[in-house]
């Protein structure tokens, strides 16, 4: 089977919802789906997070990092740490756990580089989103960390494909892979109950264009992406212009834009053990 008769193998396989999760990614994908009942109460939440270890710790170091502890009150406990940080992020953390577990099942060691970069990339995308949604958007900033998570669910899925494809993911010139990751993104984001305008925005960011100003969760992931210092192995690579030559220089001067990156940096740091290890 040659490269273009393997991704079109893997699109149809997605466009008739035959998607295949790891094991791994089966049993927390349960777990995402229970949280996203809208009756699923807080009681039954905390009991779900108890029966995930994994889970259950990095809720707990999430709500001591700098971005939930900021009066420095350490706690100990599941419940106390569900309680602080929120119902939205702790969906947030549960996805993020789904993206990881697509890389951690790789066997090829060139692809589970790509992969590594890959979450690198989107820890960079969700830190910014949500400092750019504060500070210049004003979107929901959780939501806005949130999409960056899982904005790139359709790649993290074709890199774990590719493994049974040698070379399937080698110099693609004619962009083949972006067009199955098209509709392999479709398929997983729906196999993941993405809220809708999550995936409006994944959906639309191919080829999509900065609006001015930026007031949307669009607009949020686009800047986040072209400012992310680690850039998608999967995607060609951008060169920014220089910021007095970019429209953006008319919303934030660039200091302002070197504060937002440092402080997206610093927040991304902060909460590495808890979410992005």
């Amino acid at each position: 089977m040659n490269r273009i008769e393997a991704f079109g193998y893997i699109a149809a396989q997605a466009a008739r919802g035959d998607i295949s999760f790891p094991t791994s990614v089966n049993a927390v994908l349960r777990l995402q789906q229970a949280l996203n009942d809208p009756d699923c109460h807080l009681e039954h939440a905390i009991r779900l997070v108890l029966g995930e270890p994994q889970l259950a710790a990095r809720t707990v170091a999430l709500a001591n990092s700098s971005a939930f502890n900021a009066g420095n009150r350490p706690i100990s406990n599941v419940r106390a740490a569900v309680t602080r940080i929120g119902y939205r992020n702790l969906q947030m953390l549960v996805a993020s756990l789904v993206v990881r577990q697509f890389g951690s099942c790789i066997q090829d060691p060139d692809l589970r580089d790509k992969a590594e970069q890959l979450w690198e990339h989107t820890v960079q995308v969700a830190a910014l989103a949500q400092v750019f949604a504060r500070r210049v958007t004003f979107v929901n900033p959780d939501t806005a960390m949130f999409a960056g998570i899982v904005h790139e669910v359709g790649a993290f899925y074709l890199l774990t494909r590719a493994d049974a494809f040698p070379g399937l993911l080698d110099d693609d010139d004619d962009r083949w892979g972006e067009l199955c990751e098209d509709v392999v993104t479709r398929e997983v984001a729906r196999r993941l109950s993405l809220p809708e305008p999550v995936c409006d925005a994944i959906f639309d960011m191919r080829g999509s264009w900065l609006h001015m100003p930026p007031t949307s969760l669009l607009d949020t992931l686009l800047m986040a992406n072209l400012y992310a210092e680690v850039p998608s192995p999967l995607a060609r690579a951008v060169k920014l212009p220089d910021h007095c030559d970019s429209a953006l220089d008319y919303l934030v001067d660039e200091d302002a834009l070197h504060a937002i990156i440092e402080e997206a940096a610093e927040l991304a740091d902060s909460m590495g053990q808890a979410v992005l290890v």
